[in-house]
């Protein structure tokens, strides 16, 4: 990981989010969870960590003059980077044991097919259980990728006569709702 973050750019980085302090320290918490479950449902190693190199980066950006229109959007970009890069260095950090007793990666890999497909089955489970409409509205808000999202956010929030922020706000609610759900029943599948 980068070096750390200075005061300037973090200054920098929460004016960037809104010019009110309070706001800006508001949607930074929420940003921060975003981007942790983002980090947690794609299996990064360190969640808080990848998070916390995310903002660095973005923070070092603003402080080099860039001018970022849509931070995030922007934030969304750097931290599927930072997965990435996380993801590629877990691949090269294996034991050297393991290449002793190939039976282990394959072991562990295994699991983690496992622990998947029953997240997945989780996922599916919670999602049949939600009503209709809420269902709808989760599976269409986090369909498609970059700009073709925001498209499609902006109708659905034009269909449903809300502002974006309020849609917004109702996805992150039904997201954790899952996101619970999906735990507790995960959980209750490994405890068999």
């Amino acid at each position: 990981m980068a070096s750390a973050l200075t005061s300037e750019a973090f200054a920098k980085f929460l004016a960037c989010l809104d010019a009110d302090g309070e706001r800006a320290g508001e949607k930074y918490e929420d940003l921060r969870r975003t981007l942790i479950k983002f980090f947690e449902w794609r299996g990064a190693p360190f969640p808080e960590d990848q998070t916390d190199e995310t903002f660095n980066r973005i923070a070092r950006r603003l402080d080099e003059g860039v001018e970022i229109k849509n931070v995030g959007g922007y934030c969304y970009e750097v931290a599927r980077l930072v997965c990435l890069e996380a993801l590629k260095g877990n691949d090269r950090k294996r034991d050297p044991l393991e290449t002793n007793y190939p039976n282990t990666a394959s072991a562990d890999a295994t699991d983690s097919a496992l622990e998947r497909e029953r997240r997945l089955d989780c996922l599916e489970h919670c999602l049949n259980r939600l009503p209709a409409e809420s269902r709808a509205l989760i599976v269409e808000y986090y369909q498609d990728e970059k700009r073709d999202r925001i498209e499609r956010r902006k109708a659905l929030a034009e269909a449903l006569g809300l502002r974006r922020e309020a849609l917004a706000n109702r996805a992150q609610r039904l997201r954790d709702k899952l996101e619970r759900c999906v735990m507790r029943c995960f959980n209750e599948k490994t405890a068999i």
